[in-house]
């Protein structure tokens, strides 16, 4: 199988994307229009109840979600749908959803400032292919100017680590 081909190769159509994308907004009414009645969707004494108009905009969205599921679902063939997305993009995308992924789970463990650190290192050395000369300031730079401008001036605390804790603070 030819290089090209085979990372160009079809992953997900646009219309098994289409089907996904409105049964999550379908999803998503549903707990808009149960919470709304829950706290109240009907019409009060002094007016609309806490719930009313939320309810309904959930009711719209669910509609127009099972309306383009329906759509999508009952469409004759496959064939105009088009491809939502190749292997060659996945890839990509994956290249910087999975690091991104991990840094937010080391933000707890580690503090926004390490975590950040070594994420920028990382990506400055793989997808950037940068010396570790350049990669050390930068990745220690930035992360530094950021406690600075936000603990420092700003006075917005963010979540700290170990190693801020070591240091004091």
């Amino acid at each position: 199988m030819d290089h090209e081909t085979e990372s160009s190769a079809p992953v997900v159509s646009n219309r098994v994307m289409e089907i996904v994308v409105a049964g999550l907004f379908a999803l998503f009414s549903i707990i808009v229009m149960m919470d709304s009645a829950r706290v109240g969707a009907g019409w009060a004494s002094d007016g609309p109840e806490a719930g009313y108009f939320p309810f309904y905009v959930g009711l719209i969205m669910l509609v127009s979600a099972l309306a383009i599921m329906g759509t999508a679902i009952f469409r004759q063939t496959n064939a105009d749908s088009g491809t939502f997305v190749e292997k060659h993009q996945l890839a990509l995308v994956l290249q910087v959803l999975v690091p991104s992924s991990v840094f937010v789970a080391l933000v707890s463990f580690l503090g926004i400032y390490v975590a950040a650190a070594i994420f920028i290192a990382f990506f400055m050395y793989w997808v950037g292919k940068y010396p570790v000369q350049k990669i050390v300031p930068v990745a220690v730079g930035v992360p530094v100017a950021l406690f600075v401008a936000f603990e420092i001036w700003f006075l917005v605390p963010l979540p700290k680590g170990p190693v801020e804790a070591m240091l004091g603070f």
